[in-house]
C-alpha cells in the first residue's frame, strides 16, 4: 500500500478512473451487441444502432477509455458487418 500523501492520491485517483472506464467499456460492449443483434433485420434499425454505436465508442474515446483508433477501427468493422448482413438479406 502507498505511504506517501501523492501516492495515497495516487491511488484514490485509480480506483475512480477504474470505476469510470469499466462502466463506459460495459456501455460500449452493450452497444456493440444490441447492433450485432439487428443484422438482417430491417435497414432502419440497423443504421439506428449502429449511430448509437457509433456515438458510444467515440464517447468512450474522447474520454480516454479506449485509444481514438481502437475506437474508429470498431466502428469500420461493425458498418461493415451491419451493411454485409443488409446485402445479403
Amino acid at each position: 500500500m502507498a505511504n506517501h500523501k501523492s501516492a495515497l492520491k495516487r491511488a484514490r485517483q485509480s480506483v475512480t478512473r477504474q470505476a469510470r472506464n469499466s462502466i463506459n467499456k460495459t456501455k460500449v460492449k452493450n452497444a456493440i451487441k444490441k447492433a450485432l443483434a439487428t443484422v438482417g433485420g430491417p435497414p432502419e434499425e440497423s443504421a439506428q444502432a449502429l449511430r448509437k454505436a457509433m456515438s458510444t465508442l467515440q464517447k468512450a474515446a474522447s474520454k480516454g477509455t479506449l485509444h481514438r483508433r481502437n475506437a474508429a477501427r470498431r466502428v469500420s468493422r461493425l458498418a461493415q458487418r451491419l451493411h454485409k448482413g443488409q446485402t445479403q438479406a
